[in-house]
């Protein structure tokens, strides 16, 4: 909300409150200001002058070289191409950009020549002004700004314009809409600086005849629209408004375009309830019903786009058809044009869910429906559309039919909350007494009445007690509010077991060099097709979402795997030569009742340890880890087993991750095809981890062994297999037959090429053996190393190579 500091003297005294301190006290007081700025800040040494000769630039046949009385001694010689500079311009004002002047947009401006001739200056167009030619309706659009006869000369052009006074843009929050108006924020400015206020009842002559006899309202959905207020004007003059009003509108940020516009939109600045007006022509038989629309009803609004309308949205209706859509924007059908000589001004009060409901409806978001929506006052509509007449008769722009037409179901009751200083105190931590506590509500508009607070009307988001204590501690003032201990016992935070273990499983990943990303949980039922998974698969039954931000994110997801795929396709297309990243993400797993996700059911949410990679690690590196994932968070009995029916990984280089028999997650190179159809090359490798499955496993007691004194005996083994026996069945094998002595198995190679035979592989594994009281000798080892062997033989028919 942008407020010129100068229109507040019409409501409080500003007398003596520099910009300065009027950001800082209002922004102390709740009404935070984004900033104070002054209009014409970037306008410097620009003054009207007088046109006094113009003659042909000697060397052009478009340069005029001007003679300009600018209020000093001597004229200020001027060359210009502007179009509409000629001889008959001499007795012209302008505007005049003297030597070493400033311009908006960082424009300056110095003294040189033109083609020989010496310019020592520039006239101005408003455009380099920075103005809008509905500032200045009577300007050539392409030209020099001529100024209205009489204005003095030599005068800065700020004061001319308007463009000398301070603005302050305030950010309003949405429980706030009494401020998006000047006189909200006057009543604020006048209780922060401790000054009165007052608003003027609006007056408005008439011209005699009745309303009635021209129109009638009929208000058929009232809790929809609790008020609904008109008056009529008569022999409509359609032209500018005046300067001041310009002035104003244009410092508040909304651009001038006619005089009836322009009132209605000078009233919603300055009392916060939005106003339309129709072409009375265009009203069916002068009526207006006020209802919710009809299915298959369509209308096309002021910015010339059609519209279907729907029963839950309000419309403004004559006999036939929607004339506008309520609290949005009127309809093209009942726009005021040039020839419009009678108009209709509406003040309505509208409810704000259904107004925000209807502009999301149809993509429209407009002034009035974002102060509607936020909750008014129903009592600002006959003050806004008296004000708005006022202006109609001081502006000489019509006249005003006697009578106005008031259907008002509104709640004529103050809202009334129970007065309990002493607690507000204890919320505060203040000590104030009731009096003390009652003038500060008192600035305010606020009342107490037989020991309860009567809520002013403009006021809809007060609700409670806190609400209350909250203008009294703005008023008071927050920075003179003492600094308090807590009450009461002090009690550490501290992070729950599992969000210890997410934690540490976090760090493990970071520090085995994966990133951290983040996805969103909604996802396109394609991506299931992107990783491969058949049409019937049960897991690409999902919850749908309702209200869907688009088909990309219309189903919650039960699997992070394409999201963390399309994460790693992202660095690949942005030639990140590696990625390996990792995601903690929740899936949706929905309750299904006849094949489909069950609406009536919320999905169960399971967090999922997800992570990717490609250009950076081997699949044995991979697998490293997630061994490392395991053993930091103390889980034993994991295993690897062979994976090949998972459509979305290879299905020779897959295996499921089991902690005691039971399948916890998969990991392995995804499948050539899948990584192809999201631009990926090379081996791409992912791990799905159940997270909550990993910390139902954590041991939660580790056991710290000292080091070593004695030395380990190592011995290398390798033996051939056939190609389908798994390396990892073998290395239980032998960890299961060497006894206590062996410290650890380790495999350090995988061999299948020359000298191998067809359908066998060699596999070789290196043990490490250690006593802790002792140094082995030859033969503990070498009977340790008899029984490993022997078990390969027995178990998987292995021959040991030489």
């Amino acid at each position: 909300m942008k407020l010129p500091l100068s229109w507040l003297s019409d409501y409080t005294d500003m007398n003596g409150i520099t910009p300065k301190e009027y950001d800082a006290k209002l922004t102390m007081s709740g009404s935070k200001v984004e900033e104070v700025y002054y209009l014409g800040a970037e306008i410097d040494n620009v003054v009207t002058g007088k046109i006094l000769e113009v003659v042909d630039h000697p060397d052009s046949d478009h340069l005029k070289i001007c003679q300009l009385d600018v209020g000093k001694e001597e004229p200020v010689q001027i060359v210009t191409g502007a179009p509409n500079v000629t001889p008959a311009s001499v007795g012209e004002i302008c505007p005049v950009c003297l030597h070493k002047s400033t311009l908006p947009g960082g424009v300056k401006i110095t003294k040189g020549k033109l083609r020989g001739v010496p310019s020592n200056g520039m006239m101005c167009s408003f455009q380099e002004l920075g103005l809008s030619h509905g500032c200045v309706p009577y300007a050539c659009e392409n030209g020099i700004l001529f100024l209205p006869a009489g204005t003095p000369v030599g005068e800065d052009i700020k004061k001319v314009l308007g463009l000398d006074d301070w603005v302050s843009d305030f950010e309003i929050t949405s429980n706030r809409p009494d401020c998006l108006s000047v006189i909200g924020l006057a009543r604020e400015t006048a209780a922060t600086f401790d000054r009165p206020f007052s608003v003027k009842t609006p007056e408005v002559k008439g011209v005699g005849d009745d309303i009635n006899k021209y129109m009638s309202v009929e208000v058929k959905d009232t809790d929809l629209c609790p008020r609904y207020t008109a008056r009529i004007v008569k022999n409509i003059k359609i032209e500018p408004s005046p300067a001041w009003m310009r002035e104003r509108l244009h410092a508040c940020g909304v651009r001038p375009i006619n005089n009836i516009v322009d009132i209605t939109n000078y009233v919603m600045l300055e009392y916060g309830q939005p106003m339309h007006a129709f072409d009375y022509k265009c009203l069916s038989d002068g009526r207006i019903v006020v209802r919710r629309a009809r299915n298959g009803e369509s209308i096309q609004t002021l910015d010339g786009v059609d519209h279907d309308l729907s029963d839950k949205m309000l419309a403004i209706c004559d006999n036939d058809k929607p004339v506008a859509v309520a609290g949005v924007m009127g309809g093209a059908n009942s726009e005021i044009m040039d020839d419009t000589k009678t108009v209709v001004f509406e003040s309505a009060n509208f409810h704000g869910a259904t107004v925000r409901i209807t502009a999301k409806a149809l993509g429209m978001r407009t002034e009035a429906s974002g102060r509607f929506e936020k909750g008014l006052d129903p009592r600002m509509t006959l003050d806004a559309v008296n004000r708005a007449c006022e202006l109609v008769e001081q502006l000489g722009a019509g006249e005003v039919i006697d009578g106005i037409i008031d259907v008002d179901n509104s709640d004529p009751n103050h809202k009334r909350l129970p007065f309990e200083p002493d607690k507000m105190n204890a919320l505060l931590g203040l000590e104030l007494s009731a009096e003390e506590q009652v003038k500060l509500l008192e600035k305010l508009d606020f009342k107490i009445e037989n020991n309860e607070v009567v809520v002013p009307f403009f006021r809809t988001d007060i609700n409670r007690m806190c609400d209350v204590a909250e203008e009294v501690a703005r008023m008071y003032g927050y920075d003179k509010i003492p600094t308090t201990l807590y009450a009461g016992e002090m009690v550490q935070g501290e992070f729950t077991p599992s969000q210890q273990a997410e934690r540490a499983a976090a760090l493990v990943c970071r520090e085995a060099g994966f990133d951290e990303s983040m996805s969103h949980s909604f996802i396109s039922p394609k991506f299931y097709d992107m990783i491969g998974w058949d049409e019937n698969d049960p897991r690409r039954i999902s919850t749908t979402i309702l209200n869907p931000l688009g088909e990309d994110f219309s189903v919650m997801r039960t699997t992070v795997l394409p999201s963390m795929l399309d994460n790693l396709a992202h660095n690949h297309a942005h030639r990140n030569p590696t990625a390996s990243l990792y995601e903690l993400g929740t899936i949706y797993t929905p309750t299904v009742k006849d094949g489909k996700a069950d609406p009536d059911v919320l999905p169960h949410e399971e967090k999922i340890l997800t992570l990717g990679s490609y250009g950076r690690l081997s699949f044995f590196q991979f697998k490293g880890a997630i061994e490392a994932l395991l053993r930091e968070l103390n889980i034993k009995g994991a295993s690897f087993a062979p994976e090949k029916s998972n459509p979305s990984y290879h299905p020779g280089r897959c295996a499921k991750v089991l902690i005691d028999g039971k399948e916890i997650g998969v990991f392995g190179t995804i499948h050539p095809t899948v990584a192809a159809r999201y631009g990926l090359s090379g081996e791409v490798l992912a791990a799905e981890l159940q997270m909550d499955a990993l910390l139902a496993a954590i041991d939660p007691e580790k056991l710290y062994h000292p080091l070593p004194k004695f030395p380990a005996s190592t011995r290398d083994i390798a033996v051939l297999v056939d190609d389908a026996v798994p390396a990892a069945s073998m290395q239980a094998a032998v960890e299961k037959a060497a006894g206590k002595l062996l410290e650890s198995v380790k495999l350090f190679d995988v061999y299948k090429g020359k000298g191998i035979p067809e359908g066998k592989k060699s596999v070789a594994y290196s043990l490490s053996m250690r006593a802790p009281d002792r140094t082995l000798t030859d033969e503990e080892c070498d009977k340790a190393m008899r029984a490993a062997i022997s078990a390969l033989e027995t178990e998987f028919g292995a021959q040991l190579r030489g």
